[in-house]
């Protein structure tokens, strides 16, 4: 349950109503989800949030569908429900298959599984592992 209520359009300051315009025309949608709605009430976090997301989801040497991928999986592994469905939905419309979103979960559940095992007896790095 939201903490705040979601504010539609027609609530919102005209610095978020902005944001909105350029949400809507972006993704070609008639309104912005929820999670805009609630940002609202903070126009500066709206517009900034909003800002680096089109930013860092634009193409780049990533293509849109493995950022929407990457996206879902730190959702999975940070328990937020609501950009794990926003961000699987998005991944799905890019071309994500059922198959692909199996293989990501399980990959996802290892991870997290390994990175406890590793946080809890802290092995050395190797060297091989380290930048260069």
């Amino acid at each position: 349950m939201a903490i705040v209520k979601p504010l539609n359009y027609e609530e919102a300051d005209p610095r978020a109503r902005a944001v909105f315009e350029d949400i809507k025309a972006t993704r070609g949608v008639r309104d912005v989800n929820n999670f805009w709605k609630v940002l609202a009430h903070d126009p500066a976090t709206l517009e900034r949030i909003w800002s680096d997301l089109k930013r860092v989801m634009a193409p780049g040497a990533l293509d849109p569908l493995t950022k929407e991928m990457i996206y879902v999986a730190v959702s999975i592994a940070n328990g937020c429900e609501y950009c794990t469905a926003s961000h699987a939905g998005a991944a799905r419309a890019k071309g994500m298959s059922e198959a692909m979103l199996a293989e990501l979960v399980a990959v996802v559940g290892m991870a997290c599984q390994t990175n406890a095992l590793a946080q809890a007896y802290r092995p050395e790095i190797d060297p091989q592992f380290h930048a260069k």
